[in-house]
Order: C-alpha cells, then sequence, then structure tokens
C-alpha cells in the first residue's frame, strides 16, 4: 500500500483556465455590447430624421414678467400628445436633464442646463395633469407632472417631476387655470 503522502505528491492539477476561450468570450462580449449601443444610437438619429419637421423651439420673450410659480426638478422627455410611448427626439426634447421651470402671464419657461431650454407661449398650453408615466419613466401614479402643448401642428406631452410632488397639484391648477382664462378672453373678444 502506498502512503498517502505520496499520492498526494503524484497528483497534478488540471489547468483552471483556458485563457484563449476566456478572452475570446471577453472580446465577443464587448463586440456584441458595442453593435448594441450602436443600433440604439442610429435609431435615436433616425427616430429624430423622422421627426425633423418639428419647428424650432420658441425662447423666452426678454421681459417674461411676474413669476407665479417656479419649480426645480427634473425633465423627463417629451412625446407625441395622448401616446405615452412615442417619444419625440428632434430639438433637443428627447434629452433628459435637469430643469427649473417658470410660470407667467407670457407662459412656461423651461431653463435646462446642459440641454437645450424652451418656452411654451400661454396660447400654446393646452392643459395640465398628474400622470404616472411617459417614454421611459415610470413613477407611482400621479407622480409625473404632464403638459400638453402646442407647437407647429403637433400637440405634445412634456413630463416634469419636482423636487418635491407636492407641488404638482398647484402647477395643474394654475396651468388649467391659464388656459380657461386665455380662452374666455379670446371668445369675449371674438363676440365684440
Amino acid at each position: 500500500m502506498t502512503p498517502l503522502i505520496n499520492l498526494a505528491a503524484e497528483q497534478k492539477s488540471a489547468d483552471v483556465t483556458d485563457w484563449a476561450g476566456r478572452i475570446g468570450w471577453v472580446v465577443g462580449l464587448l463586440l456584441f455590447v458595442a453593435l448594441v449601443y450602436w443600433l440604439m444610437r442610429e435609431g435615436w438619429k433616425w427616430r429624430g430624421t423622422l421627426q425633423g419637421d418639428l419647428p424650432e423651439l420658441p425662447t423666452a420673450p426678454s421681459e417674461p414678467g411676474e413669476p407665479k410659480l417656479v419649480m426645480s426638478g427634473r425633465y423627463h422627455g417629451s412625446t407625441t400628445a395622448g401616446q405615452w410611448l412615442d417619444r419625440i427626439v428632434a430639438r433637443g426634447l428627447g434629452t433628459r436633464s435637469k430643469a427649473e421651470l417658470t410660470l407667467t402671464d407670457e407662459g412656461l419657461d423651461v431653463v435646462r442646463p446642459g440641454a437645450a431650454d424652451f418656452f411654451v407661449p400661454t396660447d400654446a398650453l393646452r392643459e395640465a395633469r398628474l400622470d404616472k408615466g411617459i417614454a421611459g419613466k415610470v413613477l407611482a401614479e400621479g407622480g409625473l407632472l404632464i403638459v400638453t402643448w402646442a407647437h407647429g401642428d403637433k400637440l405634445i406631452d412634456s413630463g416634469f417631476r419636482s423636487d418635491r410632488a407636492a407641488e404638482h397639484a398647484a402647477w395643474v391648477e394654475a396651468i388649467n387655470s391659464m388656459r380657461t382664462t386665455s380662452l374666455t378672453t379670446t371668445t369675449e373678444g371674438i363676440a365684440r
């Protein structure tokens, strides 16, 4: 019988790592990830090309007036009104960013550091509501402020989330009352 110590000395461990195979898999995985990223980027650019008929975004007037409401938060994107998955990427509307919103009698000013700012005149505002989602972002019911506005011949839903979500209800009320006041004034002017 062979002593145990001699048996242990005679056995040789098998190579644990097949370096060539492992490097091949890592390179293949990196190439696959690069391909997926490139396809996503091309899709984003293609969507922007398809939406190229969207006019330039309005800029804030030099005298926007006294602020009614101010909000700090996040801009989560814009979609075609009523179609919460049809993201609009043209004119920088697809870029998520921090946002500072200011509501005045002239309209809604959206200042976005690192992205294109835009302004929604009062006569372009259609409605505001609380919702749970917009393309790429889903929250609890009522967690997102959606502002519907007209731009060119298109109705757009833009989604915002305040740093203090309790502010959303005041924004909905203020924007909807501005729209009601604007419609009443326009109707009275036509009747005269």
